[in-house]
Parts: C-alpha cells; sequence; structure tokens
C-alpha cells in the first residue's frame, strides 16, 4: 500500500486544507529530522508533511540534515515523496512563477553527508540513479496539470549549488552551457538518498526569479517573494487535486 509525503522548501511550511491528526517526532541514527513530522489528511487520503528548513524556516540549504529526513520517512512508511522547491530560472521558458516538473538532475553541492552507503557496509552499493525522478509520478502530476490548466513544463534539468549566497553570473552561464534550465540549493542529496532508500520521488518546482545575468540587474529579494506567493498557489492547487486523486 502507498504511502505519500510533501517535503515543503521555501514557501511551503504548511499545507493549506490540511487536517492536521497527529505531529510526530523521531530519532534517527544520523540525527534530528528538520520538524516535527506532521500527519494528516486532505479530503480523506492520508499523507506526511515534513517542512525541509525547519518550522519556522531557519535552516540553510547546506545545513538540512537530509540523511535523517530521508530516514524518517523510510521509517514511517513512506513509499512515495513529492518534493517541492523555489528555484531560479535559466532558460527563457522558465520565467517567474512557472511551475516545473523536473526529470534530471546535476549536482554542483558540495561537502554534504550525500549516502546512506558509507560505513559498515557487507559490500560496495551503487545506485542507478539514470533516472533522478520517479516516471509514475512526474507523469500523474503531470496529468493532475493538464485536467487543472496548470501551465506547466513537464521536463528540466535542475542543477543544484551549495548555497546559500545565489549564484554569478558566471556560474549561470557555465550552468547553462551544462544542460541546467534551472537552478536550486536543496534537489541533492534529497533525489539520491530517496532512491538509496527505495522511496519514488518527485519534485515540483516553482520558478521565483530569473536567475544571475539573466535579468536587468541584481536579483531582489522582494520580488522573489512576491513571485513565490503568486507561484504558490498553483502548487498547491496541483498538491490538492494530485492528493485528493
Amino acid at each position: 500500500m502507498s504511502k505519500l509525503a510533501i517535503i515543503g522548501g521555501t514557501g511551503l511550511s504548511r499545507i493549506k486544507g490540511l487536517n492536521i491528526t497527529k505531529t510526530e517526532s523521531l530519532e534517527t541514527p544520523f540525527g534530528n529530522p528538520s520538524a516535527n513530522f506532521i500527519h494528516g489528511d486532505i479530503n480523506n487520503k492520508d499523507i506526511i508533511f515534513l517542512a525541509r528548513h525547519g518550522n519556522p524556516h531557519t535552516i540553510q540549504p547546506h545545513k538540512i540534515n537530509y540523511l535523517a529526513n530521508i530516514w524518517g520517512l523510510k521509517k514511517l512508511g513512506v513509499t512515495d515523496i513529492i518534493a517541492v522547491a523555489a528555484v531560479g530560472g535559466i532558460t527563457p521558458q522558465m520565467e517567474p512563477a512557472h511551475i516545473v516538473i523536473p526529470d534530471q538532475i546535476i549536482d554542483y553541492s558540495y561537502g554534504r553527508e550525500h549516502t546512506f552507503f558509507s560505513d559498515n557496509l557487507v559490500t560496495v552499493t551503487h545506485i542507478d540513479f539514470t533516472f533522478p525522478y520517479n516516471k509514475t509520478l512526474r507523469d500523474k502530476l503531470i496529468q493532475t496539470a493538464t485536467h487543472l490548466k496548470l501551465s506547466i513544463s513537464p521536463s528540466a534539468t535542475y542543477g543544484c549549488t551549495q548555497g546559500p549566497r545565489l549564484e554569478s553570473a558566471a556560474e549561470i552561464k557555465r550552468m547553462e552551457q551544462d544542460g541546467c534550465d534551472l537552478v536550486g540549493m536543496t534537489g541533492m542529496p534529497e533525489a539520491a538518498l530517496a532512491k538509496e532508500m527505495g522511496i519514488n520521488y518527485a519534485a515540483i518546482a516553482v520558478v521565483v526569479n530569473w536567475a544571475a545575468g539573466k535579468s536587468e540587474g541584481g536579483i531582489i529579494m522582494s520580488e522573489i517573494e512576491i513571485y513565490l506567493e503568486k507561484g504558490m498557489e498553483n502548487v498547491y492547487s496541483l498538491l490538492t487535486s494530485f492528493i485528493s486523486n
């Protein structure tokens, strides 16, 4: 039987319409998760919610305990994860407030604990990461968006940077040459850890700004907040319909 979890990023510290039934703290072999696990339901469909950056929103991307978060979700019986993330747009179609369902990822982060397979192994362990995001979950998200008549991009490559600073224009230029459409700071190692745990994982990315060098002048945080609020309305609609159906 499937069990769904939503990992909320910047702009999604709670889900509208979620009937909370239980809040659960959990100790893990890897330390404390970002926040308590919120059990609840939307239209009588059970889910678990986790605020990636903590509640309140205080944990920087490079300080998130990704291992504890994913291990905790696995311990709670989660089989499917939809991860929500705020990102910058690199290629022309990735304009602010746009919703994207990425299908590929490039990891530029460093120094993060990025695998469960580090110590006390019987044998060296590898995972196939050819397709980082689960196709079945992605297809269902795309079908739901189509039903809602939401304008989305059904594929894109997400570039994960270290943070917490934003990127330079030259770094974004390199990322575009590498094939990245989006830039964010939390996509890895989250996606790989979910795959190591055998959890289906897909992402909803909401574009909140043009990446460095893609607009006149610098990046203005107040404008990010405006586009984040606008884009999140569509994210709420997409999530609610996805969960309900």
